[in-house]
């Protein structure tokens, strides 16, 4: 029979299997989105609205603006001066030395250009950041189905059974 310390510590063990396995909410890496698609293709002539509708911006992301800087900045600006190209009164001047980076804090659209004129040349990027939603639970077994296998059990009931015993068995 376990003294009532040994019993404190196997539960105390099998509640922290149970926050650990029980909480499997999967979570995504932030990425890297190379602007442009390149290294250094924060330029005139790229296609940014051609680039950008084939990315997924989510919260936490950055952005890597690469260029160079003695020709070309990079400036975060509302939906006006994105849509008429004014570099001035600019939210954010993203530019620090032609290699930087932009991390998306919140769900909302971000707009960028680079000022100098170029704007107008088409270096103007806007980007939709959306939050990123947990994996859907699986479906529900249909009727008729093949029987569940012990992967596709649920994780909490078992766990919850393991704990029930451990007590039984401490008690």
């Amino acid at each position: 029979m376990l003294g009532s310390g040994e019993k404190l510590a196997m539960v105390v063990a099998v509640l922290v299997v149970l926050v650990v396995m029980g909480s499997g909410v999967e979570g995504r890496e932030p990425t890297l989105h190379r602007v442009g698609g390149g290294k250094n293709t924060w330029a005139p002539n790229v296609n940014f609205t051609d680039w950008s509708s084939h990315e997924h911006f989510h919260v936490g992301d950055w952005l890597y603006f690469g260029f160079d800087k003695t020709q070309y900045n990079v400036l975060e600006v509302n939906k006006t001066s994105y849509d008429k190209c004014i570099d001035t009164g600019f939210i954010t001047n993203v530019t620090r030395g032609g290699r930087d980076v932009f991390n998306l804090t919140e769900a909302k659209p971000y707009y960028f250009i680079s000022g100098r004129g170029y704007c107008f040349n088409g270096m103007k990027l806007a980007v939709n950041v959306t939050v990123t939603l947990p994996p859907p639970s699986p479906d529900p077994p249909k009727k008729g189905g093949s029987p569940c296998s012990v992967g596709d059990a649920s994780r909490r009931t078992i766990l919850l059974s393991l704990l029930a015993a451990a007590f039984l068995f401490c008690s």
